[in-house]
């Protein structure tokens, strides 16, 4: 049977979807970075329901979903920076199942993000990746830069030690 991949945006009835996938996926992919300590303090913080519901709902953070014969594996999230910013969009979440790494499911995920951020006149997408993650190669494949660095502290003594990377100008596809 062949494989077939859809990308579909997520609204709150898969807030469970999300929370599953994000919980399988960095638990196969942070552990080389991150303590599982770490993994599962973030996780608690930023993809309970609660959070999740506000991220969609009232930071107005577009979720989609990639498919792959009705089974998720992966997922992104993006939204506008604030007002003052024009024209710039964050990426806030882009996680794929490591087993479709390399397969340019992630290249067809970001040029649906992009298509979209470009018919809301965006001119730019940031994100911030940690130093260590892997992906960072691939982001630097499409097109980010690196534009500054970061240590956030998000609570419990840990933190997160990030590259800020931008694509800009933006162009479809890439």
């Amino acid at each position: 049977m062949s494989s077939s991949f859809e990308i579909r945006k997520a609204g709150t009835n898969e807030i469970n979807t999300v929370k599953s996938l994000s919980r399988e996926i960095w638990m196969k992919v942070y552990p080389s970075i991150i303590s599982v300590q770490q993994i599962e303090y973030m996780l608690e913080l930023i993809y309970n329901e609660a959070a999740l519901r506000r991220q969609m709902l009232e930071l107005g953070h577009a979720f989609i979903l990639l498919i792959e014969n009705e089974t998720p594996i992966g997922y992104a999230s993006y939204s506008k920076m604030s007002p003052e910013y024009q024209g710039r969009f964050r990426l806030h979440k882009f996680y794929l199942q490591p087993a479709y790494h390399g397969m340019g499911l992630g290249k067809m995920m970001m040029n649906d993000i992009l298509k979209d951020v470009l018919s809301l006149q965006g001119s730019s997408l940031e994100l911030n990746v940690n130093k260590y993650n892997p992906a960072l190669g691939f982001y630097k494949k499409l097109g980010f830069s690196v534009i500054s660095e970061e240590v956030i502290e998000i609570g419990e003594g840990y933190v997160m030690d990030d590259y800020i990377m931008e694509l800009s100008p933006l162009k479809y596809p890439i």
